[in-house]
């Protein structure tokens, strides 16, 4: 069985050049491991950048995308499986039960939901899946200082902060997963 590592990223490419080519090399990393990615199927921003460099180095891809977001999100209909789902819960049930690990690049309030879904199933013992942040030139250290205060000031449990690993880069997040 492949592995299956689903990645959630922005629909827009942000402010750093950086952001493009972490995304670019997690998609050519999981190609050449001969994974398969899972993802929100669209061609855009960074979603489209993993999704495209998984392709081009023959990968498998499987998106899932809600009906109304397929114009929006350019649904990227060439991929090895394409689902379309009726609403954005489905989207993430389905993504997160096809992937065997969950990778959070750079991203908005989408990607935010997404990646604190998984921390709380984590949190709550529904799973055990490794969640990789890619720290991409610091974009997520308020995120995690804000995560940090949330246990410092008695919200949760310090375990909390060992459900996620935070790597630096795509290749630090490859190797995670190979380790």
């Amino acid at each position: 069985m492949e592995t299956s590592v689903c990645v959630y990223c922005g629909s827009r490419d942000g402010a750093s050049p950086a952001f493009a080519a972490e995304a670019e090399a997690l998609g050519a990393g999981i190609a050449a491991r001969g994974w398969r990615l899972v993802y929100g199927a669209g061609d855009v921003g960074l979603m489209g950048r993993v999704a495209r460099a998984v392709q081009a180095g023959g990968g498998d891809t499987f998106g899932v995308i809600p009906a109304h977001l397929r114009s929006l999100e350019v649904g990227k209909e060439d991929l090895t499986r394409f689902v379309v789902t009726e609403t954005m819960h489905e989207r993430k049930k389905v993504m997160f039960m096809n992937a065997d690990a969950v990778v959070v690049l750079p991203g908005g309030a989408g990607t935010l939901d997404e990646f604190f879904e998984v921390l709380t199933w984590r949190q709550l013992g529904l799973h055990a899946k490794p969640i990789i942040l890619v720290n991409t030139e610091g974009y997520w250290d308020a995120l995690w200082e804000a995560v940090e205060s949330v246990v410092s000031q008695g919200f949760a449990d310090g375990s909390l902060l060992s459900f996620v690993q935070i790597v630096p880069d795509a290749a630090a997040a490859l190797a995670a997963l190979e380790g």
